[in-house]
């Protein structure tokens, strides 16, 4: 299933392959050497550069207010903002790292992370700051560490999750129970056979095909413990490929799955021609504005998992090796990421503290009656035991080709075992190419 994305702050952004080219360039730059982590322990003062990705035009009174309380508690220091556009972001990082231009601070995801930290470039925050590790949730904190490398390279910063919304009219009509959903694949795949039979395959369960993160919350692994090969093919990939391929063939998926966008999914659901769709927690405004009938059949619940581990999205904030001040740019970032500043950041959208502990608190806990609210809890309630299933060293290549395979085999033109032994082929080359 797709991986939800946040109308307000960027989804899951994805690694372009010229970052880890253009990190290439840079194998003689500043910071490819041993990190000194003692001058990130030092007297926190002077300039340093902030960079994020594609909020000034949302946040900006969030980041000046956070940026003038940083420095009234640090003085002379000064804290210079930089805001990029979302298309793009990873050429532009690319670019700085080759040309050592790099800001001190930089927004990033695990996958933005992994060629950066393999050039030196990025601070490892075991080593210049192990003081902070334990403030944060265990599973955020290893979502920046890199396999076949020691260490952590980002704070975790904000943290997303997507509930799965379902049609309870479809469902109670097709003879299942509207409130009791699918919780694990096994549930899934009964449920949306059921429900193709039952409305003689006028209603699809979903309108998506699986991907990583589905093979993740499915059991299987995804990589070996090293770093250094795919292994999504092992017969726990192939065994979920083939439940996908029954589903197809019964109906169970729409019509136009192998093609379609999350978008056009989304607009599937939001017609009531499939039952269920991953979503964000502003997507209930949406559904009561553009589709009451469905707006008032609408059930709430985690995407199916048989891990008992729920996916976690996650940004974080790197400091950059080859900046020459590192102790203000490790206060910074983790100023940025501290309790009280992510609580903020939450309630100005529709994103999670990665901080231990937050999640605890009344406006992630307590019901009030509101649509927003009610997504809100039990999105926090799934973050608690979540963890990032998309391999850091997964990049846009070697995602569209398991989407290819995907779609290869629920056409039947490959086996599943087929299919998805030459994905891990290709994909291990690439990875091998860097």
């Amino acid at each position: 299933m797709r991986s939800p994305s946040s109308p307000r702050i960027p989804p899951s952004r994805r690694t372009a392959a010229a970052l880890a080219c253009g990190l290439l360039l840079s194998a003689c730059a500043p910071g490819t050497e041993e990190v000194d982590t003692r001058s990130a322990r030092g007297e926190v003062r002077g300039t340093i550069t902030f960079q994020t990705w594609n909020l000034r035009a949302t946040f900006q009174d969030y980041f000046r207010r956070l940026i003038a309380d940083f420095e009234r508690k640090y003085p002379g220091t000064r804290v210079k903002w930089i805001d990029q556009p979302a298309e793009g972001y990873a050429d532009k990082i690319s670019a700085d790292a080759a040309g050592g231009t790099l800001p001190d601070v930089v927004n990033v995801s695990p996958d933005l992370v992994a060629p950066l930290a393999k050039a030196r470039l990025a601070v490892d925050l075991d080593s210049a700051a192990p003081q902070h590790r334990d403030t944060y949730l265990p599973a955020a904190w290893r979502s920046h560490r890199i396999p076949g490398m020691r260490g952590t390279y980002a704070y975790p910063w904000y943290l997303n999750t997507g509930p799965m919304f379902y049609n309870k009219r479809l469902f109670e009509e097709n003879g299942l129970d509207p409130d009791d959903p699918p919780r694990t694949y096994s549930e899934l795949f009964e449920d949306a056979l059921t429900l193709a039979r039952n409305s003689d395959g006028r209603t699809a369960t979903l309108a998506n095909t699986p991907t990583v993160e589905d093979f993740g919350r499915y059991g299987v692994r995804l990589m070996n413990r090293e770093g250094t090969a795919f292994t999504f093919d092992e017969p726990r990939g192939v065994e979920l490929l083939k439940r996908y391929k029954e589903l197809y063939e019964a109906g169970a998926l729409d019509s136009q799955v192998l093609t379609a966008t999350p978008e056009q999914a989304g607009r599937k659901f939001l017609q009531q021609s499939v039952a269920m769709n991953p979503g964000s927690a502003l997507d209930l405004a949406k559904f009561k504005k553009d589709a009451p009938s469905l707006y008032r059949n609408i059930g709430i619940t985690d995407a199916p998992d048989n891990t008992g581990r729920p996916n976690m999205y996650v940004q974080g904030l790197m400091v950059n090796a080859a900046g020459g001040n590192k102790a203000t740019a490790v206060a910074f970032a983790h100023f940025v990421t501290n309790a009280r500043n992510q609580m903020d950041f939450a309630h100005e959208t529709a994103v999670f503290p990665s901080t231990r502990g937050a999640l605890d608190h009344p406006y992630f806990t307590r019901q009030d009656g509101t649509d927003e609210t009610r997504v809100r809890v039990a999105a926090a309630k799934s973050l608690e035991n979540a963890v990032n299933y998309t391999p850091v060293l997964l990049s846009d290549d070697m995602k569209t080709v398991l989407q290819n395979t995907v779609a290869r085999a629920l056409r039947g033109d490959a086996t599943p075992e087929e299919a998805l032994r030459g994905a891990a082929e290709e994909c291990n080359r690439l990875l091998r190419i860097g």
